[in-house]
């Protein structure tokens, strides 16, 4: 008679740990995890692949600027609802949506700062604000940022992303279109420098006025860029796109862009552009009251 019986033991699985969310990234280009803080520092690149990921506008404007130099203009602009436009969610509760989500009124942000040693214009698009489309307040907001430069005889230098004009205002949104290639081109008239950067993704409406009107024009590596986008054309013409079309190495092949710089490099790419096609007889600026 057995006076001790060996139980039999179950393993026991060790349990799991809860990772906090936020912390990763998956990459979606090379599918890569990726550490949310070594994201960050380098400046929102995978560092794998090198894929470019969407930067805030702050962070745009700390990336691109001299510190302290940017002052913002027309930051009380706010789109109105000419329309009425009502959907599944009407425009103003989108309005409203945005604006609490990014903390900023538009889709743009634009003012003046330094960029090296040049006085600028300069304005970032967020595409996190209703995909950076333009209505009449990005419209009205890079129009008077051309004059304003124009008049000050400073170059001018926009980071472009959109996903092309605002529909829920209609024909108001396109006349943006021609309203900013006007400022444009009486900028170009003054003799002064124009500087598009395009990122992911710059397309329809704004790719078809000011993001492409540019003297110099960069795109940052792997960026979607063009009017129409890909699964349009493909059911309009019933023909297979090529390999990478649309992005930004297909189209420096073809002659749309001018260069693509990484985002590492993008400042001081600018400076030295600036710097040659800075007009003569001006004088650098020196810091911020310059």
């Amino acid at each position: 008679m057995r006076l001790f019986r060996r139980r039999r033991s179950t393993p026991t699985r060790p349990r799991k740990r809860d990772i906090p969310r936020g912390l990763w990234t998956k990459c979606p280009s090379c599918s890569e995890l990726i550490f949310r803080r070594e994201l960050e520092n380098s400046l929102n690149v995978c560092p794998k692949c090198g894929h470019h990921f969407q930067l805030s506008r702050e962070k745009r404007i700390e990336l691109l600027t001299e510190p302290g130099s940017f002052r913002e203009w027309d930051a009380d602009l706010e789109s109105a609802d000419p329309l009425k436009f009502t959907g599944t969610v009407s425009y103003e509760s989108k309005l409203k949506a945005s604006i609490s989500k990014t903390g900023f009124r538009e889709a743009i942000t634009g003012g003046e700062a330094v960029i090296g040693s040049h006085r600028v214009g300069f304005a970032v698009m967020d595409f996190s604000f209703l995909g950076a489309s333009m209505g009449s307040v990005v419209g009205e907001k890079v129009t008077r940022l051309f004059e304003r430069a124009t008049g000050r005889r400073w170059p001018v230098v926009i980071v472009c992303a959109s996903g092309g004009a605002r529909m829920y205002e209609g024909m108001l949104s396109l006349m943006q279109m021609a309203k900013t290639s006007a400022a444009i081109a009486k900028h170009r008239a003054a003799g002064l420098a124009y500087i598009p950067i395009l990122t992911h993704p710059t397309t329809a409406g704004v790719m078809a006025s000011f993001a492409t009107l540019g003297d110099v024009i960069i795109a940052e590596p792997g960026a979607l860029i063009g009017f129409a986008g890909p699964r349009v054309i493909r059911e309009t013409t019933q023909q297979e796109l090529p390999e990478g079309f649309q992005r930004s190495e297909f189209l420096l092949k073809h002659g749309l862009l001018d260069m693509i710089v990484p985002r590492s490099e993008i400042k001081p790419t600018v400076i030295a552009l600036l710097d040659f096609m800075r007009p003569a007889g001006t004088v650098p600026s020196e810091g911020r009251d310059a």
